[in-house]
């Protein structure tokens, strides 16, 4: 993948599935670096690089959902399109899972074969409103939610110069998601692992688990130790899922 919307942190892509994965409000590719790093060697690891950080530094980030998964959509699909045969997934965390979610919608109405799998964490379904509209908070609000929800480099936060680099991306993605509004839509015939921290601050348990609604297919889910970035100290249980997920989708097929 040559695009500059993909990273892959591998040396190489093999030759199993393609997990294509979707980071975090605020975040960036090199969030899915260690859980690349932690699946089988043959999987296919890319993570989407939105605009507004890192090497996208320089470009305008999105303030809407809608724009930001047409984008995402349109440049995946060209990528998938040179190597069709290969089954391919998708995995979004917190607002990621919903980039995720809408962008498989676009993918299978369009000619491409249908993702073998979604993985959806740290986020409930896209009827359930964003509740509190955290991109209303002022400047020291938001900093106090992001230190409060871990996940992020404290050091960082403290940094003026970091902050002013990484500030314009976060609002833009909290503006993204504060103000989506689910449209409505059938049930996708795509199997859906949602995956949870124990201790999530934002989204409880039982609120991930309201993806069983948005899948027609196989409905699996994992609870973890940990809260909302529950990822971080659980890369090789969650890895573990995924190649579970993915190996046994490829069985079947």
């Amino acid at each position: 993948m040559s695009s500059r919307w993909f990273r892959r942190f591998t040396t190489a892509a093999g030759n199993g599935p393609r997990l294509v994965c979707f980071p975090h409000a605020g975040g960036s590719a090199t969030a899915y670096a260690p859980l690349a790093r932690a699946l089988p060697a043959d999987f296919d690891v890319v993570a989407v690089q939105y605009p507004g950080r890192q090497e996208r530094y320089a470009e305008a980030p999105f303030t809407a959902l809608g724009p930001l998964v047409e984008a995402v959509a349109g440049e995946l699909a060209r990528e998938l399109a040179a190597d069709p045969e290969r089954p391919y997934a998708l995995f979004g965390h917190s607002m990621g899972a919903l980039v995720a979610f809408e962008t498989a919608r676009l993918l299978i109405g369009g000619e491409l074969p249908c993702p073998q799998r979604l993985f959806l964490s740290g986020r409930g379904g896209p009827e359930v409103g964003a509740g509190v509209r955290r991109d209303l908070y002022d400047d020291a609000e938001l900093l106090a939610e992001v230190r409060g929800l871990g996940g992020t480099d404290r050091s960082m936060l403290d940094d003026p110069g970091i902050l002013e680099m990484v500030l314009p991306a976060l609002r833009a993605d909290y503006r993204a998601v504060g103000t989506y509004r689910w449209p409505g839509g059938e049930p996708l015939d795509v199997p859906v692992t949602a995956l949870i921290g124990d201790s999530d601050p934002v989204v409880p348990v039982e609120t991930a688990q309201t993806w069983r609604r948005h899948t027609s297919g196989e409905f699996a889910f994992k609870v973890f130790p940990g809260g909302h970035f529950y990822l971080v100290d659980q890369v090789g249980p969650v890895a573990a899922a995924v190649a579970e997920g993915l190996l046994a989708g490829t069985a079947a097929s």
